[in-house]
C-alpha cells in the first residue's frame, strides 16, 4: 500500500520541458553574446531536459518492476541531467539585461553582515567559482539552519541544495566552457568579471526572501 502514491505520482506525472528565456538570446550582449546564449539555452539545457525524461522513464519502468538494481544504475543520470535542468532554470533568472549593479534591501544587509562589504562577497564568490576545477558552479546559498548566507562551489551539474543538503540557491554561475568559450576562450575570470554586469538582484532578492520564510 505504502508503494501505491509514489508510483501513482509518477505513472501520471508531467515530462520537464524547457523553459522559455526571460529575455531575447542577444538581451545580455556585449556580457554574454547572443550565440553563447541560443546554444547554451536551446541545445545544452534542452538536452538536460530530455535525457532528464528519458532517465525518468526508465526509473519508472524499474519501479513497477522492482528492478533495484536498475534503479541504482539510473541514479547518475538522474542526478546529472535533474541537476543541470534545476541549476539552469535558476540561471537563466539569475541574469537580466537591467541587472548590474549592487543588491538593495534585506539582501544587501545580509551580505554586509556575513561577508564585510558587497565588495568583500563579489571577490570571494569570483575566487570560488574561478577556483572550480574543470566543469561545474559557484554559489550563493543561504543556509536556513543557520540563518546566513554560505559561499560554496558544486562540480559538474550536482545542485545545490540536493548535494549540501542545507543551502537554498540564490544565485548560481555556470563555469562550464559552454557557457563563456566562444566569447571569452579559456580566460574564465574575463567572463567572471563581465557576469556581474546582468546579475538580476531583484530575482536574487526575492530568492532570498522566499528562503528566509
Amino acid at each position: 500500500a505504502k508503494l501505491v502514491a509514489p508510483l501513482g505520482c509518477l505513472v501520471s506525472r508531467q515530462k520537464h520541458t524547457l523553459p522559455d528565456l526571460p529575455y531575447d538570446y542577444g538581451a545580455l550582449e556585449p556580457h554574454i553574446n547572443a550565440e553563447i546564449m541560443q546554444l547554451h539555452h536551446s541545445k545544452h539545457h534542452a538536452t538536460y531536459v530530455n535525457n532528464l525524461n528519458v532517465a525518468e522513464e526508465k526509473y519508472k519502468e524499474a519501479l513497477a518492476k522492482g528492478d533495484v538494481t536498475a534503479q541504482v544504475s539510473l541514479q547518475p543520470a538522474l542526478k546529472f541531467n535533474g541537476g543541470g535542468h534545476i541549476n539552469h532554470t535558476i540561471f537563466w533568472t539569475n541574469l537580466s539585461p537591467n541587472g548590474g549593479g549592487e543588491p538593495k534591501g534585506e539582501l544587501m544587509e545580509a551580505i554586509k553582515r556575513d561577508f564585510g562589504s558587497f565588495a568583500n562577497f563579489k571577490e570571494k564568490l569570483t575566487a570560488v567559482s574561478v577556483g572550480v576545477q574543470g566543469s561545474g558552479w559557484g554559489w550563493l546559498g543561504y543556509n536556513k539552519d543557520q540563518g546566513r548566507l554560505q559561499i560554496a562551489a558544486c562540480a559538474n551539474q550536482d545542485p545545490l541544495q540536493g548535494t549540501t543538503g542545507c543551502l537554498i540557491p540564490l544565485l548560481g554561475i555556470d563555469v562550464w566552457e559552454h557557457a563563456y568559450y566562444l566569447q571569452y576562450k579559456n580566460v574564465r575570470p574575463d567572463y567572471l568579471k563581465a557576469i556581474w554586469n546582468v546579475i538580476n538582484w531583484e530575482n536574487v532578492s526575492s530568492r532570498y526572501a522566499a528562503g528566509k520564510k
